[in-house]
């Protein structure tokens, strides 16, 4: 692991990811791809992990993009090497087997957009950007954009963001759905506390639960249903599922083991 990306890891389960660039406004380059590789492979190994915010350093960027400098005079075939390392690191995060919170504090422009929207939850503070404005650069989303901003807002407002190359506040990041919600005061402690009530949460009905909706968002209803009963079946092999339902009916909070 390198500098550019930190791990702090928490006694309740939950580990916080920064994007330390903050001079380059967290811009992503390969070395930002390294270091959240290297990031996910510990974080992927940890039994005893729950939860993870990722967040950039510094108070004006969560990532503002991509490190345009690096890429300016790229062939196409190194610019497809490139587009490709970002989605596959991308894809990493979105397939964690533990709920990802992006919590955004400033601007997440075209790659840092991108990232966040890999992301399960995205919290957007009160200074958030979002936009896709590769087009202004004569170029088009690589790492996933055009994908997932169609999947998290559908069509019409996918083109108008990546067509217009505007940028759009916390506030319409909300009310079009690219962002969960919108915190008011401190985003990265908001997402902190969000992970913490999510680390008491059953940890194996939680990563069956995100299965169940990556892996079949884009299937007909009655696969989807059937993938559904076949997860929701699995829970009742855990013992998460008989401590869960025994607090329960005993009224008291559940301690669950992950198992």
């Amino acid at each position: 692991m390198n500098d550019t990306v930190l791990v702090d890891r928490r006694d309740n389960g939950v580990a916080i990811l920064t994007i330390n660039r903050p001079k380059a406004l967290n811009a992503i380059n390969p070395d930002v791809l390294d270091g959240l590789d290297a990031a996910l492979d510990v974080l992927a190994a940890d039994e005893t992990l729950r939860c993870v915010v990722l967040t950039g350093a510094g108070d004006k960027a969560f990532v503002a993009g991509a490190d345009i400098g690096v890429m300016a005079d790229f062939n196409p075939i190194q610019a497809e090497m490139l587009s490709d390392r970002g989605q596959r690191v991308f894809n990493r995060i979105a397939d964690l087997g533990v709920p990802v919170i992006a919590a955004v504090g400033g601007f997440a422009l075209g790659g840092g957009c991108e990232l966040a929207m890999a992301c399960d939850i995205i919290i957007a503070g009160p200074k958030a950007a979002f936009g896709q404005p590769e087009v202004k650069l004569g170029v088009i989303p690589g790492f996933g954009g055009t994908q997932r901003l169609v999947r998290r807002v559908g069509m019409t407002a996918a083109l108008d963001l990546c067509l217009t190359a505007r940028m759009i506040n916390a506030d319409e990041a909300v009310s079009m759905g690219l962002a969960s919600r919108k915190s008011d005061g401190d985003v990265l402690e908001d997402g902190i506390a969000l992970a913490g009530k999510i680390a008491r949460l059953g940890p194996v009905a939680l990563r069956l639960c995100k299965r169940a909706i990556h892996e079949n968002a884009d299937s007909d209803l009655s696969s989807a249903q059937a993938a559904e009963r076949t997860l929701f079946g699995l829970c009742f092999a855990t013992s998460d599922q008989t401590e869960g339902m025994a607090a329960f009916v005993e009224k008291r909070r559940a301690a669950f083991t992950g198992e």
